[in-house]
């Protein structure tokens, strides 16, 4: 059986339903075929516009008696994904789940270095750019016994204040596990991220939750469930998250090396290589519904993990708070040779 074939989704170990969910999904490398259909996007400053409604041609004209697209005159009932361009990411926010869809961010060598930044004087806050209804609230979050886990580390954005206050938005966060997980191996796999810039002068990430099917024990068959917190309840706690990585080798129409990982929303030991995690990108296309790469021609991919070593270093979590608190020692990079 290949590594491939072991590896997608997430690993069994976990115990929740990840290395089941595998099955669901087919191996094959090969590119889809571009769909034609098109898909409907906000920005969080702007308005919408109805769209046009599409022909279908038939061989013969005929009077309709209807105009179902009618609808349109009193608005486009969606959905409606609320995008978001801020100095450290770009989201698409899901108003059903009230969670993002995916956020993405860019880091290099010099961005990290930069240090006007302090997460002290950062507050998380609710997303007003986003409709109130349909706005993940800070109550929702209230002893629900999940951490509000960015998807954007604030750790990325040290180099300004505002760039970093930015990953505080609800509309950056998911309910994540917080003792064995948010706090511990997916700050590991945030580290990771931040030290690819040692090899790689630009680094982009792209970063977001999965509501992953499992199969009931008792009936055999494959349901979707996950928590819902808040009173009543109303941001969806993932199953699982992802992370697709882009490491470009800087120079202009240059090679990109692609990474994809899948992790449970549960504790993972740190004895779990990070390569139990890797999944093809397709993977992470059909789970999600979101098109990565498709203007990135084949030629110029690499497999990420062929390249460089993938794994992660462990540091103690209280460490890493002291060092968020000004400690010497750069979060994410490991020290200079003596």
């Amino acid at each position: 059986m290949s590594k491939a074939t072991l590896a997608i989704i997430a690993a069994a170990s976990a115990a929740t339903g990840a290395a089941a969910t595998a099955a669901l999904y087919s191996l094959k490398t090969e590119r889809k075929v571009s769909q034609a259909a098109s898909s409907t996007s906000v920005s969080a400053t702007s308005t919408t516009s109805v769209p046009t409604p599409v022909s279908v041609g038939t061989a013969k004209e005929v009077l309709r008696p209807v105009n179902p697209a009618g609808l349109f005159q009193y608005g486009f009932p969606g959905p409606v994904n609320d995008l978001a361009t801020r100095a450290s990411l770009v989201s698409s926010f899901d108003r059903r789940l009230r969670n993002p869809s995916w956020v993405a961010e860019h880091i290099t060598p010099e961005s990290l270095l930069m240090k006007n930044a302090d997460r002290r004087h950062s507050y998380f806050a609710e997303d007003e750019a986003v409709p109130e209804k349909f706005r993940a609230k800070l109550n929702d979050y209230y002893r629900s016994g999940y951490d509000r886990g960015h998807q954007v580390p604030a750790a990325d954005a040290k180099w300004n204040q505002e760039a970093m206050d930015d990953t505080f938005y609800l509309t950056n966060m998911c309910p994540q596990v917080g003792d064995g997980f948010n706090r511990d191996y997916w700050a590991h796999v945030e580290d990771f991220c931040r030290r690819l810039t040692n090899t790689y002068p630009s680094v982009r990430i792209v970063t977001g939750p999965l509501y992953l099917p499992r199969r009931d024990p008792v009936d055999g068959k494959w349901r979707v469930t996950y928590e819902v917190i808040g009173n009543p309840g109303n941001v969806a706690v993932p199953t699982h998250f992802y992370k697709v990585i882009f490491a470009e080798d800087g120079k202009t129409g240059g090679n990109v090396s692609l990474g994809a990982f899948v992790l449970p929303n549960a504790e993972i030991s740190n004895d779990i290589p990070l390569t139990d995690f890797e999944v093809p990108v397709e993977a992470v296309e059909r789970a999600s519904g979101l098109d990565f790469a498709p203007k990135l021609p084949l030629q110029r991919r690499k497999k990420l993990c062929a390249e460089i070593n993938c794994g992660i270093l462990i540091r103690d979590y209280a460490d890493r708070q002291k060092n968020l608190q000004g400690a010497p020692v750069r979060k994410g990079l490991p020290s200079p040779p003596p």
